[in-house]
């Protein structure tokens, strides 16, 4: 695994592409915080918050990630090395959570910079210092795992498929279904005044949870479960190509 691993970090940071994906990441969240006018501006809500980053993360998330992953198994395909590494004696579990935690780390990588905003509202704070670091730090252990289950998706998208485009897409669209459908099917209450716990199957609600500096063994148990669940459909489906070719 660990073989696999190196190797998805290495082939990431190999090509520009890796650093101007970590790059957008940064210069988006940056651009939405404290350049442009909105709900997201930092120094417009006059709040020594990050709220705001963590409203927006899941929305850039939702776009990064899937680029992240979509070569995972995708590329691999196109470039006819898949059939070489399922001979090679690594084991097929092995190689789905080296390409799971490869992608995983980078994007670990890309969020590690947005320390730089905690410092930063920690000193524009009135007085300085002014920051709830309780909720701030599960806000990012939130955040970690929202980012883990986007990866798992998108392993699995690029499983399926040799073209990464399509991956991308697929991967877009289920974690968009999974992060944001529920609640919307919920505002919509088309149940009428129930709505029969339907938010609850949703990752936004899990994350906001989170988000509020409660640390919830539910929210954390929901999002291991979906985490394996799609880590596992991509082991059956490359054991599935294994044992047929």
């Amino acid at each position: 695994m660990i073989a696999i691993l190196n190797k998805e970090i290495r082939s990431f940071f190999s090509a520009p592409t890796g650093y101007l994906v970590v790059g957008m990441f940064l210069t988006l969240c940056s651009l939405f915080l404290f350049v442009f006018t909105g709900s997201y501006n930092i120094l417009d809500n006059g709040f020594a918050d990050l709220k705001p980053f963590f409203d927006l993360a899941p929305w850039i998330f939702l776009f990064l990630i899937p680029a992240i992953t979509m070569k995972s198994f995708a590329e691999e395909k196109k470039q006819g090395t898949m059939e070489l590494l399922l001979t090679k004696p690594i084991g097929t579990w092995n190689l789905v959570t080296g390409k799971f935690f490869g992608a995983f780390i980078v994007t670990c990588i890309a969020i590690l910079p947005s320390l730089l905003y905690v410092f930063t509202i920690y000193k524009l704070g009135d007085p300085s210092g002014n920051l709830d670091i309780g909720a701030t730090l599960g806000s990012y252990f939130g955040l970690l795992l929202l980012a883990a289950t986007y990866t798992a998706i998108g392993v699995f998208a690029s499983a399926f498929t040799s073209n990464q485009i399509t991956a991308f897409i697929v991967a877009v669209f289920l974690c968009f279904l999974l992060f944001f459908a529920f609640e919307g099917v919920a505002d919509f209450k088309i149940f009428g005044d129930s709505t029969y716990g339907i938010e609850y199957l949703g990752m936004s609600y899990h994350y906001k949870s989170m988000s509020r500096g409660v640390i919830d063994t539910r929210d954390i148990i929901y999002f291991i479960s979906l985490i394996l669940l799609f880590i596992s459909f991509s082991y059956f489906k490359i054991y599935s190509t294994k044992t047929n070719t």
